[in-house]
């Protein structure tokens, strides 16, 4: 059985400014349409398999143009707007993949595989509060609440292990409202503004996590 050590708990890179300096940088603006998956034998519909876009592409208060959620009880909303990862967390999966052996050592993951929209380069999970913003150069972004990963998440790793190493390492990524509509693309820079600084997202994830 795959196990997520103490080292991979750890937050990787370098952490994010808060000071207002555009330290952070979007990789790549990912979205998807809804469809049909066979996962675990039956048909699921389901929206996670994200891929990159480029140009500007517009950010609404319900997301992004292009992009759906299959299932709004657990994604999507006002909350759940726009869904972001940390690039600094791809060398882990991959090794994990490796390791479970759904994957060559090489094989990189494309932007976009942990479902999310947009691949962020410099902010971490410990970095963000909730009720922090995210301020890019054609919108702001506010921090809302962790990702819970589920058995989809399984299918897309490719193991059925990869939702409990997501919660054991606590790699979740971060949920975001949309507070100022725009449009964001891939090589923009963005500023974490801090909010209230009350609730700190990776210690919100481990309090909801399930204890096994």
């Amino acid at each position: 059985m795959l196990q997520c050590s103490k080292s991979c708990r750890q937050p990787v890179g370098r952490a994010a400014p808060v000071d207002g300096t555009p330290m952070i940088r979007v990789l790549s603006v990912n979205v998807a349409t809804a469809s049909l998956r066979m996962i675990a034998g039956r048909p699921v519909r389901t929206a996670i398999g994200k891929r990159p876009v480029t140009g500007p592409v517009s950010v609404r208060t319900l997301g992004l143009e292009g992009d759906e959620q299959a299932d709004l009880s657990v994604h999507g909303g006002l909350s759940k707007a726009v869904y972001a990862y940390p690039y600094e967390h791809y060398a882990f999966w991959q090794v994990v993949r490796a390791q479970a052996r759904v994957a060559a050592w090489d094989a990189v993951l494309p932007h976009g595989s942990m479902g999310e929209n947009l691949t962020l380069q410099g902010l971490l999970e410990g970095d963000m509060w909730v009720g922090d913003f995210l301020r890019l150069p054609h919108c702001t972004l506010a921090v809302s609440e962790p990702r819970m990963p589920c058995f989809k998440f399984n299918d897309v790793m490719g193991f059925p292990q990869a939702a409990k190493l997501m919660n054991q390492s606590a790699y979740s990524g971060a949920y975001l409202s949309v507070i100022e509509p725009g449009h964001v693309s891939a090589g923009d820079e963005a500023a974490l503004v801090p909010g209230p600084r009350e609730v700190n997202l990776r210690e919100l994830f481990e309090a909801r996590r399930p204890s096994r």
